[in-house]
């Protein structure tokens, strides 16, 4: 009984996917520091669904890049935490949603990307 090497191809291909997955960037970035994992995962949660990749899918020009968020006066991370607390127009609060530790660790994390360009 011989074996086709097309059968072992699934296997193969599942394995290369998931050593793919641990070696890339993102995981290395969300796990290297556990608090910024929590971060990430925050930010995940609570914004991307508006704010994906530092964009702004409501309103175009209030996105969370450098220079958008210092021409809304939003350029340190306790302004930014304020915002996240409190919301402005559009934005939602959430001060009854994530702990102040949560916020000051999502304001963190949005603080750091914007000095990356979400890069």
């Amino acid at each position: 009984m011989t074996r086709s090497p097309a059968r072992f191809l699934p296997w193969l291909l599942s394995l290369l996917c998931g050593w793919l997955l641990l070696m890339s960037p993102a995981w290395a970035e969300t796990t290297a520091d556990p608090a910024s994992a929590t971060a990430a995962q925050l930010f995940e949660t609570h914004c991307v669904g508006c704010h994906v990749g530092g964009g702004n899918i409501v309103r175009r020009g209030k996105n969370l890049k450098q220079r958008a968020l210092q021409r809304h006066g939003v350029d340190s991370v306790e302004a930014i935490a304020e915002l996240i607390t409190h919301g402005k127009g559009l934005m939602s609060a959430y001060g009854d949603r994530l702990t102040a530790e949560e916020i000051d660790q999502l304001a963190t994390y949005v603080w750091q990307r914007s000095q990356t360009n979400w890069q």
